[in-house]
């Protein structure tokens, strides 16, 4: 595998033709590849994600990585844009679902994509990429850990979204899950209340859940990080994308 890339700060179409910021990362080479967009989790537009961007470049995917928060916080350090987003209640839904769509058709439009496109997302992000596949045309979608998916926001987060199991009937597009054991948002319980709506509407999915495993098992810069579940996360996204996004 070729792992040149290049990876570069760009401006993208969003939701109701607003700009964002967003980071793009590409393999070199003519391809044609798959599309990424990798959703950010709540503490932001930050330097893990953008590493995790770049990681879907050395495999062979267009990827990028829009700043969820860049209205509330244009341009400030990753957690104040955080903090600032929080404050406001978090990313509306509609709005998200308008940024994501911004940027598969900004990768759907590079000349080499093949059309695929993907999402993925951890934490809050993969609420959103969950969000984002009932709500767009999309060839595959990754859930890590995503809290409120089902479930109510925990008393006193500020949060202002709600869970959104109900949607799972126009989920678009197979779905993989990759959970915690330890976990409380989402708990054990909650994951297999969202395999029960999946399985209910007939819709192409499949779960792993980890034991020793809490929240945020793959971010390798905190306490929560437990390889041997992050590495094996890693090979089945990989298994995942392969049979979803490669070119007809």
């Amino acid at each position: 595998m070729d792992e040149a890339l290049r990876a570069e700060t760009v401006r993208i179409t969003g939701h109701q033709g607003d700009e964002i910021e967003a980071y793009l990362a590409e393999p070199l080479g003519d391809g044609p590849f798959g599309g990424v967009v990798v959703i950010h989790h709540m503490p932001g537009y930050d330097s893990p994600t953008k590493e995790i961007t770049r990681r879907f470049a050395a495999h062979g995917y267009l990827a990028i990585c829009p700043n969820l928060y860049w209205r509330e916080a244009p341009g400030a350090d990753p957690d104040d844009a955080a903090a600032t987003a929080r404050a406001a209640g978090g990313v509306p839904d509609e709005r998200l679902v308008g940024d994501v769509d911004g940027a598969a058709r900004y990768l759907r439009q590079r000349p080499s994509s093949n059309g695929k496109i993907a999402t993925i997302g951890y934490c809050s992000g993969g609420r959103q990429s969950f969000l984002a596949a009932c709500s767009l045309p999309l060839d595959a979608a990754v859930d890590c850990y995503g809290a409120l998916v089902v479930g109510e926001p925990p008393e006193g987060s500020g949060l202002r979204v709600g869970p959104i199991g109900h949607l799972a009937g126009d989920l678009s597009c197979p779905l993989l899950g990759l959970f915690g054991e330890e976990d409380k948002f989402p708990s054990p319980e909650q994951v297999e209340e969202l395999r029960g709506i999946l399985t209910e509407h007939g819709k192409q999915f499949e779960f792993h859940s980890y034991p020793g495993a809490g929240h945020a098992f793959f971010a390798v810069d905190r306490p929560s990080y437990r390889p041997e579940a992050a590495n094996d996360g890693w090979q089945r996204i990989w298994e995942f994308f392969g049979r979803h996004l490669a070119s007809a």
